[in-house]
């Protein structure tokens, strides 16, 4: 009985305790990047007019840098900063060795380029608003060319063929990320859980006793090499000095092309591409 009371009073400071709350939710509009909340729009736009008529020689006109001025956007001061807090003092006295003069600004003035940096800054965290301009800026003839000149698309595709209506399926984005990647490649215990591929790297393997196995590659390293032959078997082998591996990679030129394209080649290729309706 003793014991029982004794463990009884043991438990009460522990039911007497309040339940332990949940944190708070996160408010909507992502007004929590950088842990802070989001500035004041009217602050805002009162901030970018006093910032570019003072500043934006050189931080540039969105505080990205510009001549001479650092960028204030990834500026450990700027994200330190508190309403006025950090930058203030270098508004107002200046860097003179570092050819920055001060300026007589207001405390109010301050904080709203303290706002407006704020707001850069979030805008620049946040990738969940990033709005995908109009990317189709090249030129189709010179795709044209191109895809039959320089790249050799048609060596493996055809505008007629594989390719016919492909613009009808895809929207640019899309199109010119499955011209650029056209696969992502998964094996087994490098993660990833992509769908089997179309057109799978295929790989033969030549024994020191000149036994050959052929099939899908399923995983190549310095060490292994395994593969899934067409009837479902699966084989693994240990690579040595004997041992022959011919990869045949499909989209083993896509990959070169990489190496290769300019800007202008990208853009010029989905303007082509964009066409095939």
């Amino acid at each position: 009985m003793r014991y029982l009371t004794g463990l009884l009073l043991a438990c009460v400071p522990l039911l007497a305790q309040p339940p332990v709350q949940p944190p708070a939710p996160r408010r909507p509009g992502n007004s929590f990047l950088i842990s802070r909340s989001v500035p004041d729009p009217a602050a805002v736009q009162r901030g970018r007019k006093t910032f570019v008529a003072a500043c934006g020689f050189c931080h540039g006109s969105n505080a990205n840098g510009g001549e001479g001025g650092p960028d204030l956007i990834r500026s450990v001061l700027a994200l330190d900063d508190e309403g006025g807090d950090q930058i203030g003092p270098v508004i107002l006295k200046g860097r003179p060795d570092k050819g920055m003069p001060g300026f007589p600004m207001t405390g109010e003035q301050i904080k709203d380029i303290a706002a407006f940096l704020r707001a850069r800054q979030q805008a620049a965290i946040d990738r969940g608003s990033y709005v995908i301009q109009n990317i189709v800026t090249g030129d189709a003839k010179r795709g044209e060319a191109y895809f039959n000149g320089a790249g050799r698309c048609s060596t493996c595709h055809s505008p007629t063929g594989d390719l016919a209506g492909v613009a009808k399926k895809y929207e640019p984005v899309a199109l010119q990320s499955r011209f650029l990647y056209p696969q992502i490649r998964t094996f087994p215990g490098r993660g990833g859980n992509a769908a089997p591929r179309k057109n799978p790297t295929l790989v033969t393997v030549t024994l020191s006793s000149g036994q050959k196995f052929s099939g899908a590659l399923e995983s190549l390293d310095d060490f292994n090499v395994a593969l899934r032959e067409p009837s479902g078997d699966y084989h693994s082998f240990e690579r040595n000095a004997g041992m022959k591996v011919d990869v045949r990679d499909p989209l083993a030129a896509h990959e070169e092309l990489l190496q290769k394209y300019t800007d202008a080649d990208m853009h010029d290729i989905l303007a082509y591409l964009v066409t095939l309706k």
